[in-house]
């Protein structure tokens, strides 16, 4: 009897364990809200093919305008056959479709899909010093294999990216056997280095995590050994899966949850520091002109127009937005904003009144 009962307990442990399995997969597959355009649809072959390139775009609500523009500069700069991910919230789900449908950005391929934010529950603690970091779409990129995503390899990019090269350069990246994605290695852009010092920027793992904790020293990170920016990367989801990825940086969510490894008044957020972590000298190394950033960390800091014409890809990251003002370089990504049908993003300039609307209305 004594034996009976323990497996019985043992099963029943077993079928708990299944149970939130399920339930946590569900929380990002069984609420995912799928929009298309075009002739294609998500079951549809060619969407599976290597010849379709799928890229990932995060669109809160708040910054919607600029989700948009990083798109159409994606889909003007290439004749290839560009599959969108857009990925938002629920509130958030017909303001995008209706963003798209109503301006020239109806004719491309797509496909919504809602992040429930409750998969963070237990994870990401509130944290007032930068709150914006703490959006639940930050983390979108954690769950790859678990969207409704229909293909081995794609492309995530954040919302204050442009793109004026040819997107299948990027995605045509070789990864490296055993490496599940590829990012820009923040001591490649030597143009940008004495920039990026005078202005406070880390580039650093000391930078983003807390070597005073026993845990983080444990790591055997160097604290002087160079990061990566997770802004933009090719990911090879078949092996992110297989490597459970997700999982690893789950853990490193939840160490910091209870230990506070990292925290939002250190550069990089809770984000960035559970992927500079999972992929410590794991990962393929992106053209550095695939990715030229901080464009968003100071006003003043201007690049040279010669060096920024011949990047494939600019990155305002860090808090002046080019859509905001001050903000430097802001004209070559007001070249691919798409206004708002609905008027509710609107760019921050200088001069804000009835000649921007009017400019809005002969670009519509």
């Amino acid at each position: 009897m004594a034996l009976l009962r323990k497996i019985n307990r043992l099963l029943v442990a077993l079928l708990l364990l299944m149970l939130c399995l399920l339930l946590h997969s569900a929380l990002l597959r069984g609420n995912s809200i799928h929009t298309h355009t075009g002739p294609h649809r998500s079951h549809d072959p060619v969407l599976r093919s290597n010849t379709v390139i799928p890229v990932l775009v995060c669109a809160s609500e708040e910054r919607l305008g600029a989700a948009m523009a990083t798109i159409n500069s994606i889909q003007s700069n290439t004749e290839a056959d560009v599959f969108f991910y857009i990925v938002t919230l629920h509130d958030a789900v017909k303001l995008t479709r209706h963003y798209i449908e109503k301006t020239k950005l109806r004719k491309i391929k797509y496909k919504i899909l809602e992040f429930n934010p409750m998969v963070l529950k237990g994870k990401v603690k509130p944290d007032s010093a930068r709150p914006e970091l703490l959006h639940p779409l930050n983390f979108v990129r954690f769950y790859l294999p678990l969207l409704d995503i229909h293909h081995k390899r794609l492309i995530y990019m954040d919302d204050d990216v442009i793109v004026q090269g040819d997107i299948r350069s990027l995605f045509s990246v070789k990864l490296k056997p055993g490496h599940a994605a590829a990012f820009a290695s923040d001591c490649d852009l030597p143009y940008s280095h004495e920039r990026v010092r005078s202005i406070g920027m880390q580039t650093t793992y000391m930078g983003f995590l807390d070597y005073r904790k026993q845990e983080v020293r444990d790591l055997g990170i160097d604290p002087n050994e160079c990061t990566f920016n997770p802004g933009v990367f090719v990911a090879d989801v078949d092996e992110w899966k297989r490597q459970t990825i997700t999982k690893q940086l789950e853990k490193w969510m939840e160490e910091n949850y209870r230990r506070d490894l990292y925290s939002s008044a250190l550069v990089g957020g809770v984000a960035t520091p559970p992927l500079l972590i999972v992929f410590h000298q794991k990962y393929t190394k992106l053209d550095p002109l695939w990715h030229v950033r901080h464009l968003g960390f100071s006003p003043d800091s201007y690049y040279a127009e010669s060096y920024l014409q011949g990047a494939q890809l600019l990155h305002w990251n860090g808090p002046f937005k080019p859509w905001t003002y001050p903000a430097v370089h802001s004209d070559l990504w007001e070249r691919w904003f798409v206004p708002d049908p609905s008027r509710r993003f609107k760019l921050v300039r200088p001069k804000a009144g009835e000649e921007e609307e009017e400019e809005e209305e002969e670009e519509r």
